[in-house]
C-alpha cells in the first residue's frame, strides 16, 4: 500500500507545475503585451517567443527558489497539506483574477497562500518574520522603481530623439522592441517558475526525500517546461488589460517599459529577491505613461490593478486557510 504522505507528495508536486502553467499563461502579458499592442509582433510569434525564453530563463538560477523555500517558514515545520492549500489558494486566486483580466501577481499569490495556509495548520508564530520582510518589501518597493525608471527612460529617449519625426522612430524601435521583448520574457523566467521551485523543493525536505534545501535538476526542467507550455498557451485578456486598455503605446515605449523591466527584475532575481514581475512591467508602463502626460493613462483600469494587488496575499491567504481547514480532515493535517 502506498504512503499516503508520499502520495500527498506527489499531490503537491502536480498542483506546483498546475501553477506554473496558470503562471505562464497568466503573466504572458508580462513579457509580450507591450510588442503585440504596438505589433512589433503577432499574438502568436510573440507567445511562442516567450515561451522558449520563460524555459531558459527558468533554468538559470535557484536564488529565488531558496527565498520562497526557506524564507517564510522552515521545511520542517510544514507537512504537505500545508503546502498544497498554499498552492490552491493561489491558483484560485490566478484563475479569478485572469478571468476578469486583471494583471494580479502570482508572486503574491503563492506567497500569500503559503502564509494562509502555515497560519492555518500552526498559527503565525512559526512563520520567519525576517524573511517575509525581505519578501514583501522587494515586492513593494520594485513597482516604485519600476514606474521610476521608466519614466526616466523614456524622457530621455524623447529627449534623444527629440529632432526625429515620430514615423521613422517608431519603424526602428519596433525592430528593437523585438528584442527587448525577448531579454523581457527570460527576466521572466528566471523570477517566476523559481516560486515553484522552492515549493517543490520545501515539500520533499518536508517528506525526507531530501536532507537540505537544494533543487534538483529534474525540479527545475520540470518547472521551466511547465511555465513555458502555460505561456504558450497564451492568455489575451491580460495582454488585452495591460498592452491595449492601461496606456496606449508607440514601439518607443514598449522599448523602454521592457528595457526598464527585465533591468529591475533582472537584478532583483541576481539578489534572491522574489520580486512581481507583473507588478514590475505593469508600474513602467504607469512611468512611460506619466512621461507624456497624466491623461495618457487610463486611471480607471489603474484603479483595478491597484484594487486587485492590494488584495491578492490576504485574498489567498484566506483561500488558502479556508482550503486547508476543509480537505485537512480528510487528506491529513
Amino acid at each position: 500500500m502506498l504512503d499516503p504522505a508520499f502520495i500527498m507528495l506527489c499531490l503537491v508536486i502536480l498542483a506546483a507545475l498546475l501553477f506554473d502553467y496558470i503562471n505562464g499563461f497568466h503573466d504572458t502579458a508580462n513579457a509580450i503585451a507591450t510588442c503585440v499592442s504596438t505589433r512589433a509582433l503577432s499574438v502568436k510569434a510573440a507567445i511562442f517567443m516567450a515561451a522558449g525564453l520563460n524555459f531558459a530563463g527558468a533554468m538559470v538560477s535557484t536564488k529565488v527558489a531558496s527565498t520562497i523555500g526557506k524564507g517564510i517558514v522552515d521545511a520542517g515545520q510544514v507537512t504537505q497539506m500545508v503546502v498544497f492549500a498554499g498552492i490552491i489558494g493561489a491558483i484560485i486566486w490566478d484563475l479569478i483574477t485572469w478571468y476578469y483580466g486583471l494583471p494580479s501577481s502570482s508572486s503574491h499569490a503563492i506567497i500569500g497562500g503559503l502564509i494562509g495556509a502555515v497560519a492555518a495548520h500552526e498559527g503565525f508564530a512559526v512563520l520567519h518574520w525576517a524573511g517575509l520582510k525581505k519578501i514583501v518589501l522587494s515586492l513593494i518597493i520594485s513597482p516604485v522603481i519600476g514606474t521610476a525608471i521608466g519614466f526616466v527612460f523614456m524622457v530621455i529617449m524623447l529627449w534623444t530623439f527629440r529632432r526625429t519625426s515620430p514615423a521613422p522612430l517608431n519603424k526602428g524601435f519596433r525592430k528593437l522592441q523585438i528584442l527587448s521583448a525577448a531579454v523581457m520574457a527570460f527576466a521572466h523566467g528566471t523570477a517566476d517558475a523559481q516560486k515553484s521551485m522552492g515549493v517543490i523543493t520545501m515539500a520533499m525536505v518536508s517528506y525526507g526525500l531530501l536532507p537540505v534545501f537544494d533543487v534538483p535538476v529534474w525540479v527545475k526542467i520540470a518547472c521551466a517546461a511547465a511555465m513555458g507550455l502555460g505561456t504558450a498557451g497564451g492568455g489575451w485578456r491580460i495582454i488585452k488589460t495591460v498592452g491595449k486598455d492601461f496606456v496606449k503605446l508607440q514601439p518607443v515605449h514598449g522599448f523602454c517599459v521592457e528595457t526598464a523591466s527585465a533591468g529591475v527584475i533582472l537584478g532583483a532575481s541576481s539578489f534572491g529577491m522574489p520580486v512581481s514581475t507583473t507588478h514590475v512591467i505593469t508600474s513602467a508602463i504607469l512611468g512611460v505613461g506619466l512621461s507624456k502626460r497624466l491623461t495618457a493613462v487610463n486611471w480607471s483600469v489603474a484603479g483595478r490593478i491597484l484594487v486587485a494587488w492590494v488584495l491578492t496575499i490576504p485574498a489567498s491567504a484566506i483561500v488558502s486557510a479556508m482550503v486547508y481547514l476543509i480537505f485537512s480532515p480528510f487528506l491529513g493535517k
